[in-house]
């Protein structure tokens, strides 16, 4: 259980305490707690249970329920309060803890009888994990908590989605992409979560069509994969028209669209495409867009599906040949390309990533591109912070892979106290911070704005700008109990390598990337 404890769970910690086969993961702020459940969540593929003080540390941790929320992440997140018993009183710190959690959640209740205690757990960790999956809030005021209760304790049951579609319905899905000229597809994270990434390929082959990322964080196809076209845009609608606009057949899987933070409000697919979106998520399917064939089932099963239809059709398979060495940095390669590539020469096999670098995620995975499902992790959902709190839960959940969090100099000092969580808990995680003193993603953006409305470029903005005064992020680390190193040139590059993946506890490189 990942939490920070209050003194209305008071009792309750103090019985978790004495649970021999029970760990409490301490962090010092709810934002962290959240975050590194989120890592643990997504390195094992099933529930991580968070323990949250009441409605301030509700509060706290709302943003990184947003991002569990948008990244269907498997949270089982608990809260107390004070009691039944003072709910009139309206008294210091009571909230409708409900009201605060069910617009970042999947699902929010309360219990206020013990009977149902136990009931309530059991459905909050089916729901969490039936597809698709979310973040589930539950609160539990002191008064049920410390009361007795008969109830017998048996494990919840998780409901099986794997579905697909009747044959007829498959048949419409092959007729609508059997002949395309100019098919494209669009994969997201319920493929990985439906372990179908085989199927997927198989189909891309099928098709010959490139496929792209679209809310795409984990690894849904082999990176370098010769159809795998990289992600989409998350920022601006106008990207993605360039894309998807001359496709005669588009495949969704496992996604929806368009995640950007400024859609096009109309569609940007080709008048006389052929649109065929296959997800668990009703929802999701034609939310924003009309589909010619919608497909509410299982991506595994319905992909091979898919796959025998299309070679009865006379789509003959033809698998790529996929090989990939690293590349050699260039003379004027940046500082980010060179640590990647030296990263991969030295790094053990099955290394585990977990990319907030943003900006500097290209450079990076130019380098280390994903290639096995498990050993790639995305930010997702919006919220800065997740990079560092994010490796660590992962850590936890492999404890025997060599796991490295990369994230940004702004994104880190959103979470950094999760480092001496990773010292507590002697989580020999590693942490690289690409510190370019600002926050350059709103430079990129800045720019992009400025051009749509004819603005001349000029200064950016200062509250872009991180580097007055200086943050010295080893002695922060050092300070938390985790030992660092700051590399400012490539000559230094190899040594830290080594060092960090030597080091035996957690350890943090400040890489000087701008």
């Amino acid at each position: 259980m990942f939490g920070n404890p209050g003194t209305v769970e008071q009792g309750f910690l103090d019985v978790v305490d004495g649970l021999p086969d029970f760990e409490y993961v301490l962090a010092l702020q709810e934002t962290v707690a959240i975050a590194m459940a989120d890592g643990y969540a997504r390195a094992t593929a099933g529930p991580a249970l968070v323990q949250l003080h009441t409605g301030v540390g509700l509060g706290n941790g709302i943003g990184m329920l947003y991002q569990a929320k948008r990244g269907h992440s498997p949270l089982v997140v608990i809260a107390g309060e004070s009691g039944v018993r003072y709910d009139a009183m309206d008294a210091q710190m009571a909230s409708d803890l409900v009201a605060m959690a069910r617009p970042v959640t999947k699902y929010a209740t309360r219990v206020t009888h013990p009977g149902s205690l136990l009931r309530v757990l059991r459905r909050a960790v089916k729901i969490a994990m039936t597809e698709p999956r979310g973040p589930v809030f539950v609160a539990l005021p002191m008064d049920v908590l410390d009361a007795d209760t008969t109830e017998p304790v048996v494990p919840s049951t998780v409901p099986s989605r794997k579905s697909v579609p009747v044959q007829s319905e498959v048949d419409r899905a092959v007729d609508a992409l059997y002949d395309a000229e100019r098919p494209i597809i669009m994969m997201g994270d319920g493929i990985s979560v439906a372990d179908a990434q085989a199927e997927l390929t198989a189909v891309a082959e099928q098709l010959d069509a490139p496929v792209w990322g679209v809310d795409d964080s984990e690894l849904n196809m082999d990176a370098v994969h010769p159809l795998n076209r990289g992600q989409l845009g998350h920022m601006f609608g106008a990207s993605s028209a360039e894309v998807v606009g001359d496709a005669d057949a588009v495949l969704i899987v496992g996604t929806y669209v368009f995640p950007e933070v400024f859609p096009l409000l109309d569609s940007p697919f080709h008048p006389d495409a052929k649109i065929v979106h296959i997800d668990l998520d009703d929802y999701e399917i034609a939310k924003n867009f009309p589909v010619d064939v919608a497909l509410v089932a299982d991506p595994k099963p319905t992909l091979a599906a898919l796959s025998q239809g299309l070679t009865a059709a006379g789509r003959t398979p033809k698998p790529a040949v996929v090989t990939w060495e690293i590349p050699e940095p260039t003379e004027d390669a940046t500082l980010m390309e060179v640590f990647a590539a030296e990263l991969a020469r030295q790094a053990p096999e099955g290394l585990v990533v977990f990319d907030e670098a943003l900006t500097a995620s290209p450079s990076m995975v130019k380098y280390l591109p994903p290639r096995e499902p498990g050993t790639y992790f995305c930010t997702r959902g919006g919220s800065l912070g997740i990079g560092i709190p994010g490796a660590i839960g992962a850590k936890l959940a492999r404890p025997e892979a060599e796991v490295v969090g990369f994230t940004g100099d702004g994104g880190s000092m959103y979470t950094i106290q999760a480092l001496w969580t990773a010292a507590r808990h002697e989580l020999a995680a590693k942490f690289v911070i690409c510190n370019n003193h600002r926050y350059n993603l709103l430079d990129l953006n800045i720019e992009q704005y400025w051009q749509e409305r004819d603005i001349p470029g000029h200064d950016f903005p200062d509250s872009f700008d991180l580097s007055r005064p200086e943050i010295d992020f080893v002695r922060l680390a050092n300070s938390l109990g985790v030992d660092g190193i700051r590399v400012e040139k490539a000559s230094q590059v190899e040594d830290a390598v080594r060092r960090m993946l030597s080091h035996t506890g957690p350890f943090l490189v400040d890489l000087l990337t701008g």
